[in-house]
């Protein structure tokens, strides 16, 4: 049984870094471009960019209560994201547990889609190197 849930989790995991790691994957059209304001990383409650927008220009270790509180990310998944950012990094790293835990997908920059499966994600950070 745990081999089985930890395959699935591993399976699914990957599919939001394939999804997600895809080069130029979001950026087919121009309102995919205009999606999300230059410089921020963008997460969406629903597929396609759609929904309540929020919003970084920075890391963010607690989307509840941190700097920016993305309203919605406590109750509910998050189901597109776009990262726009013009820092060196190479990408942005989203986790499920506040103060970046349990990491479950990265988007290159200029990148972003649709995830796979339900994540109500609560931290992110850029980041330089492999993205995914």
């Amino acid at each position: 049984m745990r081999t089985t849930r930890l395959a699935l989790v591993a399976t699914n995991m990957a599919a939001v870094v394939a999804v997600l790691t895809l080069p130029g994957a979001a950026s087919a059209t121009e309102t995919q471009r205009n999606v999300c304001p230059t410089g921020y990383f963008c997460a969406y409650p629903q597929t396609g960019w759609q929904g309540q927008e929020c919003k970084w220009d920075v890391a963010d270790p607690d989307w509840t209560s941190g700097i920016y509180k993305c309203s919605w990310a406590a109750s509910k998944p998050v189901k597109s994201v776009y990262n726009n950012g013009t820092s060196s990094a190479t990408g942005v790293a989203f986790y499920l547990n506040k103060n970046y835990g349990h990491r479950v997908g990265c988007t290159r920059k200029h990148s972003g889609g649709n995830l796979v499966g339900d994540y109500k994600v609560k931290s992110h950070k850029w980041i330089s190197g492999s993205c995914g």
